[in-house]
């Protein structure tokens, strides 16, 4: 599903005013075309979910840091100066090889925006909030990502009062690695569950998280 096309929900009249200001922006040159586009990617993609994947690999890496994460997320993710708003009250689901876990917000796009940046837009479509509930093998299968049938696939639905961040399981051959590197590793995807972090051999090849 990669930003992935799951209806054809007409946009909103708040989405569509916002395309109407920057396409009139770009006609007076006030702004490149795709300007709007490229500042949202940022958030989606790169600055959000940096601050995620310092979490993920501290937890990686320190034991004693991975218990207070899991015993109270949101204590322990302010230790890196990442909380306000939509971070308020944190839960982690840790991934392990009996069980995986993936984030939906069903009722709206409640979305840990300390950590994971805004939220990419497949994740606010109304067929990924109400499909990943009912299939979310199926769902998962279109981001490609296969949980094989022995694995139990445990769905977490986001609200107002509680938000999730998905603890992926730390890749095989990254023994030794640094937090920064291991931090490389980490993916957005990863952390909602609709992905897996990069391997080793991915990193080296150039792909990006």
């Amino acid at each position: 599903m990669s930003d992935h096309h799951h209806g054809t929900k007409p946009p909103s009249d708040k989405a569509l005013r916002v395309r109407a200001l920057e396409q009139l922006l770009t006609e007076k040159g006030l702004i490149k075309e795709g300007a709007v586009d490229a500042i949202v990617d940022i958030f989606e993609q790169k600055l959000g979910p940096k601050n995620g994947a310092m979490v993920i690999a501290r937890a990686w890496s320190d034991p004693e840091y991975k218990v207070r994460l899991m015993t109270d997320a949101s204590a322990a993710i302010e230790e890196f100066g990442f909380a306000g708003f939509q971070g308020e009250y944190m839960v982690v689901c840790e991934n392990t090889p009996e069980i995986h876990n993936v984030v939906v917000c069903t009722l709206c796009s409640c979305y840990p925006w300390p950590v994971l940046g805004l939220p990419p837009t497949w994740y606010k479509t109304a067929p990924y909030r109400s499909r990943v509930v009912i299939e979310p093998r199926a769902v998962l299968e279109e981001f490609g990502l296969t949980i094989p049938d022995e694995v139990e696939v445990r769905v977490w639905d986001s609200n107002n009062e509680l938000r999730y961040l998905i603890l992926p399981m730390r890749p095989e051959g990254t023994e030794g690695w640094t937090e920064a590197q291991l931090a490389e590793l980490v993916t957005r995807d990863s952390m909602i569950g609709t992905g897996l972090p990069l391997t080793p051999d991915a990193l080296t090849k150039g792909e990006t998280a």
